[in-house]
């Protein structure tokens, strides 16, 4: 018994250290909402209130408490026992103890003086002022109720020489009704959405789901052949920004296409999107592609509540892991990547136990870890097709591959470094040995 208590009183003297006696938003509160929140609490960002200052924060002193304590926000679902992540958004200890103290103490102002200076953020964009800006033509209007399919619309660059890009944001016009956007660079002479006019929205015919049995192979899509996705946005998510030294290429004469996935909330209203690119000082060193492992032949049964679905493709040239963003729909549960290497260990690169599909981040590895030639990616997804998943469109339905919310997708998206001079299609495909020459 004395030494529980013992325990006990050296756990509540440690907090006594670390937590002020007296906490105030000035000197307590505003570092912390500056480090973690104030980049999506902000007019015009994802969340649906500010934090910028003490009057826009002092009402949600209560909300604020729950929901650190509770470790809902900021979102986080990496498991910390998988990888070191650049981008780890968890508060502290001391960080949550402050903004706890703060509410249970009357939520008190402070003295201005105390105060850490605004952070300054550039009109409506997080990676400072673009070098470009494009934007759809037009507005594009979204209906008040009902199902909008997914809808494609291209811009062109107008670039006549190549480009080398280091950081990208993509903006929603409406995020009342943007549910995410995803963004993707088409080369000249590319034969994709050829059918799409520049400016005019455009749905493409459905396709129909994949009738092979599922062996749990994967692919690469969009990985070369100058198809490449360049960026997204989803709500919480942040810019594409490279690492020092490396850029995204895009090819002089490039169309850009808007691929808008839009919600209605029982209002007409209308949506013009636009995306921000600042171009590299100088050439880079390594060239930054994206790609996402898919398992398209996915099959999950109807009303089960774990069903496993795997993708596994080779890499068949050296690259270098950066970061990792899972993406599946609602019945979404987990989703784990995993290394094989070419001497048979292996390792989990990222976990995400519990995957919400309202908030998909991506994970920035803290040191970017090179796969060898060789090496097996695996991406484990696990979804619940049962009736207690309150987001599942209809349990008694097998579930395929496919564009929509009610269907599914296994989506494990990737960053790779290479080199410049590389084919990104390398990664994906063995190189053929050349013909032995005649004597």
């Amino acid at each position: 018994m004395n030494h529980i208590f013992a325990l006990l009183t050296s756990a509540s003297l440690s907090l006594a250290a670390t937590t002020p006696k007296q906490v105030t938003f000035h000197k307590d509160v505003a570092p912390v909402l500056q480090k973690h929140c104030q980049e999506c609490h902000r007019a015009g960002e994802a969340a649906p209130m500010s934090f910028l200052t003490y009057k826009d924060a002092r009402p949600w002193a209560k909300a604020m408490k729950t929901a650190v304590l509770s470790r809902k926000m900021p979102p986080w679902f990496a498991d910390p026992a998988h990888g070191k992540f650049a981008n780890d958004r968890r508060l502290t200890q001391q960080e949550i103890d402050i903004l706890s103290a703060w509410a249970e103490s009357g939520a008190k102002e402070g003295n201005t003086k105390d105060a850490p200076a605004p952070l300054q953020f550039a009109d409506g964009w997080s990676i400072g002022k673009p070098d470009a800006v494009f934007e759809m033509p037009t507005e594009f209007k979204v209906p008040a109720t009902g199902t909008v399919d997914y809808t494609w619309i291209s811009v062109p660059t107008n670039f006549t020489q190549d480009k080398w890009v280091e950081k990208v944001e993509v903006r929603p016009g409406n995020s009342a009704v943007v549910h995410h956007i995803v963004m993707l660079a088409r080369a000249p002479g590319v034969n994709y959405m050829t059918k799409a006019q520049p400016g005019i929205p455009f749905t493409p015919p459905r396709s129909r789901p994949m009738n092979a049995p599922d062996t749990g192979r994967g692919i690469y899509y969009l990985l070369g052949g100058g198809l490449e996705m360049i960026g997204v946005y989803v709500p919480g998510g942040v810019a594409y920004e490279t690492r020092p030294g490396q850029a995204r290429l895009i090819k002089a004469g490039t169309d850009l296409f808007f691929q808008m996935h839009y919600t209605t909330n029982g209002k007409e209203t209308t949506d013009r999107s636009k995306i921000g690119f600042v171009f590299a000082k100088e050439p880079p060193k390594e060239r930054v592609v994206n790609t996402f492992i898919a398992n398209v032949a996915l099959r999950i049964p109807p009303e089960d509540g774990n069903a496993k679905v795997v993708a596994r493709v080779p890499v068949h040239e050296n690259v270098t892991l950066q970061s990792m963003f899972p993406h599946m729909h609602v019945r979404g549960k987990s989703m784990e990547y995993r290394a094989t290497y070419p001497d048979g260990s292996s390792e989990v690169l990222l976990s995400v136990p519990r995957y919400d599909f309202n908030w998909q981040l991506t994970y920035h590895l803290d040191q970017p870890k090179l796969l060898p030639k060789g090496t097996t990616l695996e991406v484990i997804a696990h979804f619940d097709n049962s009736a207690n998943n309150p987001a599942n469109p209809d349990p008694k339905q097998e579930v395929r591959w496919g564009d929509q919310t009610w269907e599914e997708m296994l989506a494990a998206f990737i960053d790779f470094a290479i080199p410049v001079d590389m084919d990104p299609l390398d990664i994906a495909r063995p190189k053929k040995n050349p013909a032995p020459q005649a004597p």
